[in-house]
């Protein structure tokens, strides 16, 4: 297996509020299947789908609205390995590799998390640094990087 085979590709979004750039708090979610772990909410990239597709198709699944505008993309992939007791579950692969976006609410879009099959039991909008201070130890790496970068081009 070819290394890059070996993390999944994924889309991944910081989703920012309708008032955007008024206020710059951001949606995290809080996992129904790990106890206490907030994320962006994010997924995996089907084979023949387009990034954008997945990420419009990975909102609709996960908030229930894909009613947003996209302000940014982060420039590259970027990579995390997941911890042993997810690692088992996810094979054949070790990690995931991401693509990610800043996304704009739309006025009027309407988050609803018990979608089809939800991942989330709660949800919130935070400032960054509480969204680095929950979110899971193995992925505050790749947020920190992203976020800082989304920070240097103004944007968060």
């Amino acid at each position: 297996m070819v290394e890059k085979e070996l993390y999944r590709p994924n889309v991944a979004m910081i989703i920012v509020s309708n008032s955007y750039p008024l206020s710059k708090e951001i949606f995290l979610a809080q996992r129904n299947d790990l106890l206490d772990v907030w994320q962006f909410p994010q997924g995996g990239i089907d084979d023949g789908e387009a990034i954008q597709e997945a990420l419009f198709r990975e909102l609709k699944e996960e908030i229930g609205t894909d009613e947003v505008e996209v302000i940014a993309e982060f420039p590259e992939w970027i990579s995390y390995d997941f911890p042993q007791k997810i690692a088992q579950n996810m094979k054949p692969f070790i990690g995931q590799k991401q693509k990610y976006f800043l996304v704009k609410l739309s006025k009027g879009a309407v988050i609803n998390i018990q979608t089809d099959e939800p991942e989330f039991c709660d949800y919130k909008f935070v400032s960054v640094d509480e969204a680095l201070s929950l979110s899971a130890s193995f992925k505050q790496d790749v947020y920190e990087c992203v976020i800082t970068y989304f920070k240097k081009e103004g944007l968060l």
